[in-house]
């Protein structure tokens, strides 16, 4: 069972109750902390920005228009301390969503404890640092597979032997599913890289064999439940068992304490709409039903989106909504006083047996291949997750898989709750980067600089040594070594990665009527003497790629010449490739609010190129104002997620390049 069991007066105690916070600042994040716990919230999880997440300080290039937007910048100790202002990190269970910086953003996190005075023995809370998912799904890793899983298992063994509360590794098949996963993909390979991970760490030797079993059982999960609601449900029971079985049956793990799948969630982010988005409040809570509903399948800790992220950042009063659902789930109905309700049932029963059956044959499948480092290596499982996303999303095109608001009844009045000033969300100053660079400046020169360079040649000598990465992580942390600093000698250690697109060479016609598209295409790649030839650009540091690469392949279903080369690109690589590629029209996807400052250095760029013919466009989560003030800059068009007919954007795509054909052949 993955609850935390009675509490001794016949009744369960609730999981924990989390917001994914943070933004702006690690002042402003500390006071909305402080405000959200005030309000009954029980953890932290925080929410860091871009440039935290992959290694770069606020001054960097790469973080132009990127800081504080999408989480709370922390760059230096300073910033830690500032975020957990008046918070007792000793009696706080927190939640970091960081990976490939991991072990950073865990010794900053400890070096801010240790000012506390807090005993590390009773630190409790969880590191995500589950890098695999990242190449696959949500792209803020940086360096390639063999030395991540390093650092991952690096923090693992240091905080088995230093802080015994801490769950390490919080195995994450969330951002699977956000990326187009099916259940079974979602199981098996979530469940291949937990395999992966304790394989890795069982063969460096660093924790005794002895002692293997406890190390199993502080691995943790974070998962992900969508509308299918009895399935989600069969998820999660599958889930446990298929968990208990392979440390059974691979690990020799004896002790059922330490074969429990213990898992928090956020529910699914994918189908919240920004049409009709007062749906959203029934949609978060039935997902949310199926992870505590079943005791022997419930969830330790739950964090649910707000109803307006489709539509931009949520303020105070959105996630407080989020958390009164919980709270009156746990406290006003009486799921938590009996057993597993659905113990016994044939029904569903049968569905748990079908999805181990089905999960078990993809194991087997990725086990093959050598694992799941090979299986995204050569691909495989990127390839399968790009491919399940366009079956979804050909279906809801097609009205097959209804979405209410979107494809069926989409009459509707119009929202008081998304009216009124700012439309309904919080945004991030636009000075908040230039003060977090004046800030980063004065840190650098009032810290010792004698004791950061000592820091970081022993940083340095314990990557290329093969030493354990914390202490000297902790000792940097504690001279006033900066995020950048910390990433720049390990990226000049291990080096960069970049991972497999998904995106294969293939052409379907499967996602509706794509004749009258690509006869389009033909006239105008005719009237251009050449194939139609569009670029894909994922500029900044946003990894959320699932937009872009389904753009990318319904460009290529529909007749044109792709050119996609992935994530985190800079303006003045997208707009290099544009000119050396020839391309006749520019799609830049970006989902992190940075579309202002991003699409305006590549429409400088252009101009400065004398390439300001070529037509952009641009999608992702962009407020009406902004998409005014983007037209302004000369984009051609602007997409956000309520333009969920593909198929029509390709239409819009070729005719805006046959509208310019004269210039661009």
């Amino acid at each position: 069972m993955s609850s935390e069991g009675g509490s001794g007066a016949g009744r369960d105690r609730p999981w924990i109750f989390r917001t994914y916070a943070g933004h702006s600042t690690a002042a402003e994040s500390n006071k909305l902390y402080r405000g959200n716990l005030a309000k009954g919230q029980t953890g932290l999880s925080v929410a860091f920005d871009l440039p935290t997440q992959t290694g770069y300080d606020p001054d960097d290039l790469l973080a132009r228009g990127e800081v504080g937007k999408v989480g709370v910048p922390v760059a230096h100790l300073g910033d830690m301390r500032a975020l957990f202002h008046e918070i007792p990190l000793e009696r706080m269970n927190t939640s970091m969503t960081i990976n490939a910086t991991a072990p950073w953003l865990l010794s900053l996190y400890i070096a801010a404890a240790d000012e506390q005075g807090a005993d590390r023995k009773l630190l409790s809370g969880t590191t995500q640092n589950d890098i695999i998912k990242e190449y696959l799904s949500r792209g803020t890793y940086v360096f390639p597979p063999a030395p991540s899983l390093r650092l991952t298992t690096d923090v693992i063994a240091w905080t088995y032997s230093n802080m015994p509360k801490w769950n390490p590794m919080n195995v994450c098949s969330y951002h699977l599913q956000e990326a187009g996963a099916t259940p079974v993909q979602e199981l098996s390979f979530a469940l291949a890289t937990a395999v992966a991970i304790l394989d890795s760490m069982k063969a460096s030797g660093a924790i005794p064999d002895e002692d293997f079993p406890k190390a199993v059982g502080r691995i943790s999960f974070f998962v992900n439940a969508g509308m299918r609601f009895v399935t989600e449900l069969c998820k999660m029971r599958a889930f446990t068992e298929l968990w208990d079985e392979i440390c059974q049956e691979r690990y020799g793990v004896e002790d059922e304490r330490y074969r429990r799948f213990r898992y928090g969630v956020q529910v699914n982010s994918l189908g919240l709409t920004e049409q009709q988005p007062e749906n959203n409040v029934y949609r978060i809570l039935i997902e949310m039903l199926a992870v505590v509903l079943s005791r022997n399948a419930r969830a330790r800790a739950v964090q649910l989106p707000a109803w307006n992220e489709a539509l931009g950042l949520p303020r105070p009063f959105d996630q407080q909504w989020s958390l009164r659902m919980q709270q009156i789930v746990a406290y006003e109905t009486d799921l938590l006083e009996y057993g597993d309700i659905f113990e016994g049932s044939s029904e569903i029963t049968k569905k748990v047996e079908a999805l181990k059956d089905e999960a078990r044959e993809e194991l087997a499948r990725i086990d093959a291949m050598g694992g799941a480092v090979a299986a995204v290596d050569s691909s495989y499982m990127k390839r399968q997750l790009v491919e399940a996303n366009s079956a979804r999303l050909a279906a809801i095109e097609a009205g097959e898989q209804v979405v209410v608001g979107v494809n069926r009844w989409t009459d509707s009045e119009p929202s008081p709750l998304a009216g009124g000033e700012g439309g309904a969300i919080l945004t991030v100053p636009e000075h908040v980067e230039e003060e977090a660079v004046g800030k980063l400046a004065a840190w650098r020169e009032a810290r010792d600089a004698a004791a950061v360079k000592a820091a970081l040649a022993d940083l340095e000598s314990a990557a290329r040594d093969g030493r354990n990465i914390m202490e000297p992580s902790i000792a940097a942390a504690k001279a006033g070594v900066t995020t950048g600093e910390w990433g720049r000698v390990l990226r000049d250690v291990f080096g960069e990665y970049r991972a497999p697109t998904g995106v294969g060479q293939a052409v379907r016609n499967d996602a509706g009527d794509l004749a009258a598209v690509r006869s389009v295409v033909e006239a105008v790649s005719d009237r251009l003497g050449r194939r139609l030839k569009f670029l894909m650009g994922k500029p900044g540091l946003d990894g959320h790629s699932n937009g872009a690469e389904q753009i990318a392949v319904r460009a290529r279903d529909c007749g044109m010449e792709v050119v996609y080369e992935g994530i985190r690109l800079t303006p003045a690589q997208i707009v290099n490739a544009a000119v050396e590629e020839d391309v006749h029209v520019i799609g830049l996807s970006i989902l992190s609010g940075s579309h202002l400052a991003l699409v305006g250095d590549v429409m400088e760029r252009l101009r400065t190129a004398g390439a300001d013919d070529i037509p952009v466009v641009v999608g992702g989560i962009i407020p009406d104002e902004d998409a005014g003030r983007l037209k302004a800059m000369g984009v051609a068009a602007v997409y956000t997620p309520k333009d969920f007919q593909l198929t029509d954007i390709m239409a819009d795509v070729a005719r805006i390049v046959g509208g310019r054909s004269g210039q661009a052949a």
